[in-house]
């Protein structure tokens, strides 16, 4: 399902003309870097792709979701968004890729 995430996310940010650099997901969270242009109202991207990336999860990996997971959605509303001005790409890149991925993989 991560994998699945993975490529939903690139292809959303691809239509708001961004770039994700790197992804990695946790058992409670994902992480996201991305470029955007600084004309886009990041409330509007993030809203947009935690919508799409719940809808499409929650149709392709219903029977794996259902058996635990009992809402309509599958992002709470609460996101975090911070500027990297003064640290590397390659910082932040090497962050996210040591994040713990979950046990499992599995859809």
């Amino acid at each position: 399902m991560l994998n699945r995430l993975h490529s939903i996310l690139e292809e959303l940010l691809h239509k708001w003309d961004c770039k994700l650099i790197e992804f990695n997901g946790e058992d409670n969270h994902v992480h996201l870097l991305f470029q955007y242009h600084p004309d886009i109202a990041l409330s509007n991207l993030v809203n947009n792709l935690k919508s799409v990336t719940s809808r499409k999860l929650r149709q392709e990996f219903s029977d794996h979701l259902n058996s635990f997971y009992w809402k309509d959605v599958l992002w709470n509303g609460s996101y975090f968004v911070a500027s990297c001005g003064g640290v590397t790409i390659s910082t932040l890149r090497q962050y996210i890729e040591n994040q713990n991925q979950p046990n499992s993989d599995k859809p």
